[in-house]
């Protein structure tokens, strides 16, 4: 019979059966060499657009600012797998690097960056927590468990689907499941409220000053005895991609009251967090009263599909109106018309952060907002070009109504502005979506001038996809499809599909 509780480090535990499962607790740490860009530059996808050399060089530049940022595992930190910096303090995020990895997988043939995340989970404690921050050079963690900041946001199951998405990689969906399903266990005890909210604090959700709770309460650090909508988004968009994993793995019965939560959340969000006189949804406060306050965090429903259908439309509709989301560069993490908002930004005051960029794109995407996911893409992809042109550098953040930096945002910053010159790039600005598990690709053309990807990673496949230029967005486009392996691409454009298979090299 196992033992009620487990005493390590003079921490109680009682243990989580799903962490005994995990194996990057007990794996020996990497010692592979690192790879230069030098010697990788020539294998990783080649993007194709005319007319836009800018774009390009931003691209290659980031590339290049991301293999500088590739560290060795240290041992006596507890790391396993080499990884790509956070580029921040000498911590290694757990919110930075569940987004590093998602422009990573473009390069995961040359260094596996989704490995990044094993260093998190091999510090799981027993009962399935995950400190938000842990040290690159000894072994130590930034928070003690206890802290409202400790850990969050849960975001690690999104990002290794997305991963799976481009690579079809099961035998790692296999060894993430278990932490996974630990983590998200160890904040349903301990990050709920009795109704089967959650909370967290400025800290935890990742956006950090933004002026959420009453302001007798310390925004950053601080739960403000409130249910935070994107913890509760989250933790729901958590349940259902465990569920999805495990219908993969075999192992359903083991998700039962993943569905179960999945399903409570569903109906209390709906009812509790929706204000239906202005179309959105907050935060609520400890009397049950909604916030009020307009965030981008609350998108994070739209990407978990939590929001009804007679409701997306209202919802939507806040990103596209100029007096609130839809500033010069978009999308802001606070609302225009909040009074809190800051035309520079503010950091989390109305700043244009590529995580909560491609969260949004994401939802869009997923709830068949293409055209406005191609529209806020391409306005923040051209925003961070045009500041690269002049500074010759990516940002941490950038202004809601100038094109510059947000005021003090780190430079050369990859670390997760690399979402906007690499996925959102691939994926919203040309519309290259990938589906590994079928060797099919969604192509939604919106752009006229030649364009496309050499060296596309589908799975085991490299593809390239090329479209020919176009006189109008009507034209019917030409498309090149090559890859080695049979692959389907459905070519969609100006309201038009068509099916193209690949040729062989």
């Amino acid at each position: 019979m196992p033992r009620p509780f487990i005493v390590n480090d003079n921490l109680f535990y009682v243990p989580n059966p799903h962490v005994q499962k995990n194996t990057f607790i007990t794996q020996t740490p990497d010692t592979d060499e690192l790879p230069t860009y030098d010697e990788s530059k020539d294998k990783l996808p080649k993007p194709i657009w005319d007319g836009h050399d800018d774009a390009l060089r931003c691209y290659d530049f980031t590339w290049q600012t991301a293999f500088k940022n590739l560290r060795k595992a240290n041992a006596e930190s507890g790391f396993v797998s080499n990884f790509i910096d956070t580029a921040f303090n000498g911590y290694l995020f757990m919110w930075d690097s569940a987004f590093i990895v998602m422009f990573g997988k473009y390069g995961s043939k040359i260094f596996n960056f989704q490995r990044t995340l094993d260093n998190l989970y091999s510090h799981q404690h027993q009962d399935g927590f995950i400190c938000r921050e842990i040290c690159e050079h000894a072994n130590g963690e930034q928070f003690a468990r206890d802290d409202p900041a400790s850990t969050g946001p849960n975001v690690l199951p999104w990002s290794e689907w997305t991963y799976f998405c481009s690579t079809n990689d099961t035998e790692r969906l296999a060894r993430v499941f278990d932490p996974l399903c630990a983590y998200h266990k160890w904040l349903q005890l301990n990050r709920s409220w009795p109704d089967g909210t959650y909370w967290t604090c400025g800290l935890g959700s990742g956006m950090d000053n933004q002026p959420r709770p009453e302001s007798i309460y310390d925004s950053g650090l601080s739960h403000g005895f409130m249910s935070w909508i994107d913890a509760c988004a989250q933790q729901y968009l958590s349940a259902e991609i465990l569920v999805k994993m495990a219908k993969i793995l075999g192992r359903e019965e083991e998700t039962l009251w993943l569905v179960e939560e999945s399903e409570m959340l569903k109906k209390i969000i709906n009812e509790k967090m929706w204000d239906e006189e202005t179309g959105f949804y907050y935060d609520t406060r400890r009397n049950g009263m909604v916030s009020g306050v307009k965030t981008v965090g609350a998108y994070w429903t739209l990407l978990a599909g939590l929001v009804p259908e007679e409701r997306r439309d209202r919802f939507v509709a806040h990103l596209d109106n100029e007096k609130e989301f839809k500033r010069p560069n978009r999308v802001p993490t606070l609302s225009a018309d909040e009074p809190n908002y800051y035309a520079e930004g503010g950091h989390w005051c109305g700043s244009v952060w590529a995580p909560t960029n491609y969260m949004v794109l994401n939802g869009l995407h997923n709830n068949g907002y293409h055209d406005l996911a191609h529209e806020i893409a391409c306005t923040y992809h051209k925003n961070v070009i045009d500041v690269f042109n002049e500074r010759g550098t990516v940002f941490e953040f950038y202004a809601p109504e100038y094109i510059t930096p947000g005021g003090g945002a780190k430079k050369n910053f990859v670390g997760w502005t690399g979402l906007a010159p690499i996925s959102i790039f691939f994926e919203y600005v040309m519309g290259i979506m990938p589906d590994a598990l079928n060797h099919h690709i969604t192509w939604r053309i919106n752009l006229t001038e030649r364009h496309g990807i050499e060296r596309y990673p589908l799975g085991d496949a490299d593809v390239d996809l090329i479209c020919e230029a176009r006189s109008s967005a009507d034209e019917k486009p030409v498309i090149h499809v090559k890859s080695a392996v049979p692959v389907t691409v459905d070519v969609i454009w100006n309201g038009k599909t068509e099916t193209v298979h690949s040729t062989t090299y």
